[in-house]
């Protein structure tokens, strides 16, 4: 039985929210380059937090808000991982949770892997935490983009003590397989690094794409991750300051239960309500209705990039609502999204924000309307013919 796609809000009622996406550029302005979406809430969540204001239950989050029980059964349902609720531990955001774990997983100096192009925060907070950038850039097979494995083998043997992993990948919707991520987890063990997976768009694999939890691919998987994850991309939550580290053995959770008190007391109370019901069974038909939406969309934008871009590179992500689009053809220089913005009023992310791999890319976020996607598009091909 098919799923009914789930429909965006309309473009009057999403110019009244007060968000980043919606306040950063004139109203002229298509926005389309932060990781928002323009959805209603999953009503799970609307009645929860709708509950919580009307009872003033904004205070300090508690000790147990309900988040390591929900997200484990969340992670059986959807991905059939099983997690131990009590390895789980919460903070604000992904970010932080990659910044604590790198403070205590390395020490000042000590080399990072990344695999750009990847989501340009990475870079910033393996500098917060006093380590420094290893790039190891994905490989690229014609066809679609993979971990570099050799190269990542090779930064570890020169003494790289940590790899940030994207999984899914962000910007390219790519998800590693499980015999990837198995590899790398073995590299890691082998020359004593650790592992740190930002796994944030998992709920919104597309099709029948196989995801695997970085945690769930091996017993050296297990033995050397993190996993940091978050219910505020798939569910649109990211102010309400909420996200989970998941751990799988005895020594990892050891680290995270040593971190300072101060992590978990950095989770938003609302967010830990909300990421309760959105992980909660009740919400699984809303997910499902997104998802159903942007498998539209990711497919759809190809069909408006093929009649309107045709010289634009694109392959439609195997998850989440980003694509990462190679304009270098049109000869609008390495920030295509520049003069986008200022000529078609479509705001992008620029793509070499992502590494020097991003050099003539732009991210755009299609988690939004069919409407809206075919007037970016247009508006953007049209300054092409210009």
């Amino acid at each position: 039985m098919s799923t009914t796609p789930l429909d965006a809000l309309p473009l009057e009622t999403l110019r009244r929210r007060s968000s980043s996406k919606w306040r950063t550029y004139p109203a002229d302005v298509l926005p389309m380059f932060v990781a928002e979406t323009d959805f209603a809430l999953a009503p799970a969540i609307t009645a929860a937090l709708t509950e919580a204001v009307a009872n003033g239950d904004t205070g300090y989050t508690p000790p147990d808000p309900g988040l390591g029980r929900a997200f484990a059964q969340f992670a059986g349902r959807r991905f059939g991982w099983q997690v131990d609720p009590a390895r789980i531990r919460s903070t604000g955001d992904v970010m932080m949770g990659v910044v604590e774990l790198l403070r205590a997983a390395t020490r000042p100096g000590d080399r990072v892997i990344t695999t750009p192009p990847v989501y340009p925060p990475f870079a910033m907070c393996i500098a917060e935490a006093g380590c420094r950038v290893e790039p190891v850039p994905l490989a690229d097979t014609g066809a679609a983009w993979e971990l570099d494995l050799d190269g990542i083998e090779a930064a570890l043997a020169r003494g790289a003590r940590a790899v940030l992993l994207c999984n899914p990948h962000n910007p390219t919707g790519t998800v590693h397989s499980a015999s990837a991520l198995a590899s790398l987890a073995e590299l890691a063990a082998r020359h004593g690094a650790v592992v740190i997976s930002d796994e944030i768009h998992a709920p919104l694999t597309h099709g029948e794409v196989p995801y695997t939890p970085f945690l769930a691919a091996s017993d050296d998987a297990a033995a050397v991750g993190y996993a940091v994850t978050s219910a505020s991309k798939a569910y649109n939550l990211a102010g309400l300051k909420c996200a989970l580290m998941v751990t799988a053995t005895d020594a990892t959770t050891a680290v995270v239960r040593d971190l300072c008190a101060e992590v978990e007391w950095r989770t938003g109370l609302l967010g830990a309500i909300a990421g309760v019901a959105a992980f909660d069974a009740a919400s699984d038909g809303w997910l499902d209705a997104l998802r159903a939406r942007l498998d539209l969309n990711r497919h759809l934008l190809a069909d408006l990039l093929a009649e309107h871009l045709p010289l634009a590179s694109y392959r439609a992500p195997d998850a989440g609502y980003l694509a990462w689009i190679d304009l270098s053809a049109y000869g609008w220089g390495d920030d295509p999204a520049q003069h986008i913005r200022r000529r078609a009023k479509v705001a992008l992310h620029h793509g070499p924000l992502f590494g020097p791999q991003g050099a003539g890319h732009v991210r755009l976020n299609f988690g939004c309307g069919p409407d809206v996607l075919v007037d970016a598009v247009t508006r953007i091909g049209a300054l092409a013919r210009s």
